[in-house]
Order: structure tokens, then C-alpha cells, then sequence
């Protein structure tokens, strides 16, 4: 029983020994800006998380092929294009006005015109539908004279 408690007391004081976390980028500045352009892009894999709050295994290649790109000089216009090149329009967040994603930055605009054309149509329409339903003040004292005539 001593044994066994000698071992557990072994085993809870493990994570002291632990070491500190080491940074993964050695320069802080292009840490920042690695982080800076990595949340402007898109992660292949996850694709509704940015490259810089993904961790996916891609997304930590992409990470490292970032900052290998800023330690040779590189600007983050030739990075982002770069990966354009390699991956395509996908990989950014806010991908360029060109015709092919022409419907991406109009479709909105386009389905809220259609939907207020719609409910412009379906308002007149309702409003003659009212009008015409309206019962004059001659009708509703013929259907008062009714009940009367059968509660009597």
C-alpha cells in the first residue's frame, strides 16, 4: 500500500518537472505579422476558421511556410501571393472583385432586392384583398336582422 502511494505522489509531481513552452518564432516582429496576415487567410482544411486559429496540420505547415517566406524578405503582398498562386483565390477571406466571383459580392445585394420586391407585391396584394373583403354597413344589418330573427 506504501507502494502504492510512493507512486502516485511520483506521479502528481511530473508536471513540475515540466519545461517552459518554447515560442515557435524566434523574431517577435515577424511572429506579429505572421499572426497579422495568417488571420486575413483562410484555413483549407477548416474553412470557417482563419489560419491563424486553426490547428489543423496544414494550417501549422502553411504557418511555418509563412514565416520562412518573412525571414527571406519577403513582403505580405508576395506572401499572399504566393499562396494565391499555389492554392487559389479560396485561401482568402475577402477574395477579389472578378467575374467569376461576381454573384459572391452581389448575390446580397441581389437576393435582398428580390426579397423586397416580394414582400412589396405580397403587401399590395394583401391590402386589395382587405379592401375588397370590407362588408358594407347594409350587409352586416341584414346579418344582425338574422340572428335576431333566430333568437326570437
Amino acid at each position: 500500500m506504501k507502494r502504492f502511494f510512493l507512486i502516485l505522489a511520483a506521479c502528481l509531481t511530473l508536471p513540475a518537472w515540466a519545461g517552459e513552452a518554447v515560442p515557435v518564432g524566434e523574431d517577435p516582429a515577424i511572429e506579429a505579422r505572421m499572426v497579422k496576415l495568417a488571420e486575413e487567410l483562410r484555413c483549407l482544411v477548416c474553412q470557417n476558421e482563419s489560419l491563424a486559429g486553426s490547428h489543423a496540420e496544414l494550417a501549422e505547415d502553411l504557418r511555418r511556410e509563412i514565416r520562412d517566406q518573412m525571414k527571406q524578405g519577403k513582403s505580405d503582398k508576395e506572401v499572399v501571393t504566393y499562396l494565391t498562386d499555389r492554392y487559389g483565390d479560396f485561401v482568402l477571406y475577402r477574395p477579389p472583385f472578378r467575374s467569376y466571383t461576381l454573384l459572391l459580392w452581389l448575390g446580397p445585394v441581389v437576393f435582398l432586392g428580390i426579397g423586397g420586391v416580394a414582400w412589396y407585391f405580397t403587401m399590395r396584394r394583401r391590402r386589395a384583398v382587405q379592401a375588397a373583403q370590407q362588408v358594407s354597413p347594409e350587409a352586416l344589418k341584414q346579418a344582425a336582422d338574422l340572428l335576431d330573427e333566430k333568437q326570437d
